[in-house]
């Protein structure tokens, strides 16, 4: 029962910061709303038992990225160029294509064979976790480390600016 309206709350605490994010017209207030939102989906994993991706969450995203996303947010401009029209022309049709989205999600959920979890408390998954990524799949794990490090070699060259010859 106590899981229940934990879930009810966590499912608030998301879609409706959720709704806010994409609506309000201050782009600040967007992004913190974002935050609320993305720890909501934080907690949906606290609440599944996967400890790893609960603070992932919460470090990655609703940390890293959104603190990034605030400093462009506020070096971007004085605060009278952050308000924008947060609708446009273009509702309709992406109303229409999030509604057949979810309508295709939905059949296939429903189409899936559904498994009841076990009774009880979910078990720690960063162990199991740890043993995987630097025991069994080390290989890719440094390939995609060294791929990331070759992005941002490509990344940090291409934007600097030539110098003019003198």
């Amino acid at each position: 029962m106590t899981e229940n309206i934990v879930c009810g709350f966590l499912a608030v605490m998301t879609l409706v910061p959720a709704a806010l994010a994409v609506t309000v017209r201050n782009i600040f207030h967007a992004a913190l709303w974002m935050v609320v939102c993305l720890s909501g989906v934080a907690g949906f994993f606290a609440l599944a038992g996967a400890d790893f991706l609960f603070v992932a969450q919460l470090l990655v995203y609703a940390g890293g990225i959104l603190i990034l996303l605030l400093f462009v947010v506020l070096l971007s401009g004085s605060p009278k160029d952050w308000a924008a029209r947060a609708v446009n022309e273009r509702w309709l049709p992406s109303v229409v294509v999030a509604a057949a989205f979810v309508t295709l999600l939905a059949v296939v959920l429903k189409a899936l064979p559904s498994t009841v979890p076990p009774a009880g408390s979910p078990e720690p998954s960063t162990a199991a976790l740890g043993r995987l990524i630097l025991r069994d799949f080390l290989v890719p794990f440094e390939a995609v480390s060294f791929l990331l490090l070759a992005a941002l070699i490509g990344a940090v060259h291409f934007s600097r600016k030539e110098d003019p010859a003198p």
